[in-house]
């Protein structure tokens, strides 16, 4: 195969040792390989960056597998042209394994421009990303405590949840810690504590309310209420930072937001997600597969599969959520497509097609920096 690159490297990553070959050559020859071993270490990584340039290289190529190319990428970013490769692409060769290394088959690879590069965000993305990934968490956690607080009340036979909608709201919430401060609520304190609608079922809630909690009971609720306290504080942490973090980014992020069903925190982990520059991806499609909200296309022995890949959860997850948002606008046109789309095929599969539509819609938007208008294309408008 043609020569591309006269003077690369591939770098074979573990946990504790990263092997790198250098090879280096003109067309007309045949290259030069070199290959040395450094540790994980900070300063070993930098010895490593300065033998690669003492080499001459230009590009490098690493495979992207676990989170050990991760420290390696943050300091040889910006020195050299780095492809990060799918290691699933660059492995499917017979006998690769007993006739070279791994890092020298990663080098000749790169030397002949056979490996695609791996989509890598810029610094502060990642930085968003690590932001609206750790909310997320947050936020299960919190309802997982919720659940927990109240099988833990139905298991003492108080039945506060029968009464009131929301138990943790503003009157849920007052009654609560009075329970888990004293362990019971005084049927006379109650009306002071309890706001709007529920001041009519008084009588209700001080019925509800009278159960059989004991010592073990309050204490694992008391540590419950305890933890969500502290992960509600997280959450408000993580959402004045992430919003710092969108401050360079607030037009993609408004544009995105006049789509129907999409909220401010589904926006801001789509932009962490696959960022706002979309020369990244060729075409929407691209886009859609990388997300793994694209139709397969397999067929064998004529049975076709449209089961979608993997793809990126995160991006993937957010669309859906937003998807099933859109369906309940029902007089916008992504809610008739899925309604279309679900008499004929399921709702399963008429959420991945809407959050493909989504996704192909956000593409086009932050493509041509339009807005989105119901009922047609996105066009060229300023955002207020």
């Amino acid at each position: 195969m043609e020569m591309l690159i006269a003077r690369c490297a591939g770098l074979d990553v573990h946990q504790e040792t990263i092997v790198a070959c250098v090879l280096t050559g003109e067309a007309d020859e045949a290259p030069r390989a070199e290959t040395r071993t450094f540790p994980t270490m900070t300063r070993d990584l930098f010895s490593l960056m300065t033998w690669l340039e003492s080499e001459g290289v230009t590009h490098i190529a690493m495979e992207s597998t676990g989170i050990y190319w991760k420290p390696v990428y943050n300091i040889l970013e910006g020195y050299f042209d780095i492809a990060l490769a799918n290691a699933q692409r660059i492995k499917n060769v017979s006998g690769r394994k007993t006739d070279v290394s791994d890092a020298e088959w990663i080098a000749k690879l790169l030397r002949v421009g056979l490996i695609e590069k791996s989509f890598v965000p810029t610094e502060d993305l990642r930085e968003l990303r690590d932001l609206t990934r750790l909310r997320k968490k947050r936020v299960g956690n919190l309802t997982a405590e919720k659940n927990r607080i109240q099988k833990m009340l139905e298991a003492s036979n108080i039945k506060l949840g029968t009464v009131i909608s929301d138990v943790f709201g503003v009157s849920g919430r007052n009654l609560l810690e009075r329970l888990v401060m004293q362990g019971y609520v005084d049927p006379d304190d109650i009306e002071a504590r309890v706001h709007g609608n529920v001041k009519r079922n008084v009588a209700r809630v001080a019925e509800s309310l009278f159960g059989t909690l004991n010592k073990h009971q309050i204490l694992m609720i008391r540590n419950c209420w305890e933890h969500i306290t502290f992960l509600e504080q997280s959450i408000a942490l993580l959402d004045a930072e992430i919003e710092v973090h969108l401050q360079s980014y607030q037009e993609a992020y408004q544009l995105i937001q006049t789509i129907p069903g999409i909220s401010e925190i589904t926006a801001a982990a789509i932009i962490a997600e696959i960022g706002v520059d979309m020369d990244q991806f060729p075409t929407a499609d691209h886009l859609a597969s990388w997300a793994g909200v694209a139709p397969g296309n397999h067929e064998s022995a004529g049975k076709k599969s449209t089961r979608t890949r993997k793809g990126n959860p995160h991006v993937k997850t957010a669309l859906c959520e937003a998807a099933w948002a859109a369906t309940k606008c029902r007089k916008s046109q992504l809610s008739v497509r899925f309604w279309k789309i679900a008499a004929r095929r399921g709702k399963n599969k008429a959420i991945i097609a809407l959050a493909h539509k989504m996704l192909t819609i956000i593409y086009m938007m932050l493509k041509t920096k339009s807005t989105y208008i119901e009922g047609g294309p996105p066009v060229s408008k300023p955002v207020a």
